[in-house]
């Protein structure tokens, strides 16, 4: 029987969880370790599916400081991004593109931290980068209301009671979504 997701990190629409894990990230260098493993995962599963690959819709939820650029940022640097990481919250979206053996992998990160209505995120045009292939990091999902569909991975970040950690609650959606959770 599916996971149910508690209410903290229900999603708009309700999905079926078909695979959760848990990980605790003490510092920094955690989280860039937990990315580089996510990168790894991410690289294996397109290889594996070739042509097959469609992309991913990669959720961050979590409060301000809770860590969802840093996860973006040394998952971008895990790829192989060797460049400067900006948190898009002004500009919505920051393209990057990387070289992988299999060809480049275009990647895209969103904050919609920004939107009062769901609306805004349709008139932003922002639709077409979906389902191209790409890897699409979306921060603050919430704000786009049910306009972002399913996603294959929700990451929800919380800070752990001393305040320099943080704990992770990892989810997939889809099979492309656990098979890459299953691989960090």
């Amino acid at each position: 029987m599916p996971v149910q997701p508690d209410s903290a990190s229900a999603l708009i629409p309700p999905a079926a969880v078909l695979f959760e894990r848990h990980f605790t990230l003490v510092n920094a260098a955690a989280t860039d370790a937990f990315g580089a493993q996510l990168a790894e995962a991410i690289s294996e599963l397109r290889h594996a599916m070739g042509p097959a690959f469609q992309g991913l819709q990669i959720q961050l939820r979590g409060d301000l400081g809770a860590g969802k650029t840093a996860l973006v940022r040394a998952t971008l640097h895990g790829l192989g991004h060797t460049g400067r990481v900006r948190s898009p919250t002004y500009t919505l979206v920051e393209p990057y593109t990387v070289d992988q053996p299999d060809g480049e992998l275009a990647l895209y990160h969103f904050d919609l931290y920004r939107f009062t209505d769901p609306a805004e995120w349709a008139d932003a045009g922002l639709r077409d980068y979906f389902g191209s292939g790409a890897i699409c990091f979306v921060e603050w999902p919430q704000r786009a209301g049910t306009l972002l569909g399913t996603p294959d991975l929700v990451f929800s970040l919380d800070l752990d009671s001393s305040g320099t950690g943080r704990q992770l609650a990892a989810r997939a959606y889809s099979e492309s979504g656990k098979a890459c959770l299953e691989r960090c």
